[in-house]
């Protein structure tokens, strides 16, 4: 599979299906980058009408988790992912279209590098931010990733 915004969503519907059906949406994948969106509607809505924490979160943990797939990817290398940790913080209402973006692919793909030169797993945080579309930051998120080659 080709990492493609398009086969991200497709990815989601079968994968993840809840990110899917709450409206979570790779925008674009680059080497560096990843920007993922999710619009404020009745399916992801908590009862103080804004979006609900999980939401933001599955679409923060995405914008990461795709960086490290596209490394993969292009690695041509198997590896077993998973989130060990993590963290958030919130600092305003999220409301309207919230993007997030993980600018921390460079970080990726040299921790993919001594990952297979080592034959070892790695660890490494992830930081994906949430802008409102006033550029107000309403969340932050930081995971930890576990990458361990497969032989």
């Amino acid at each position: 599979m080709r990492i493609t915004p398009s086969s991200i969503t497709f990815y989601t519907l079968f994968k993840l299906p809840a990110a899917y059906f709450t409206g979570v949406r790779v925008k674009s994948i680059e080497d560096s980058q990843c920007t993922v969106s999710v619009r404020l509607n009745w399916m992801n809505k908590n009862p103080f009408r804004s979006m609900f924490w999980a939401v933001q979160g599955m679409a923060a943990e995405l914008s990461t988790g795709v960086l490290i797939m596209k490394s993969l990817r292009q690695k041509n290398i198997n590896a077993s992912m998973l989130v060990v940790e993590n963290k958030a913080t919130f600092s305003k209402k999220a409301v309207g279209l919230i993007t997030f973006t993980c600018l921390q692919g460079k970080v990726v793909s040299e921790t993919i590098t001594a990952a297979i030169e080592e034959n070892a797993p790695k660890q490494i945080w992830l930081d994906a931010k949430g802008y409102d579309q006033h550029g107000d930051e309403v969340s932050s998120f930081s995971f930890l990733w576990s990458i361990k080659p497969k032989n």
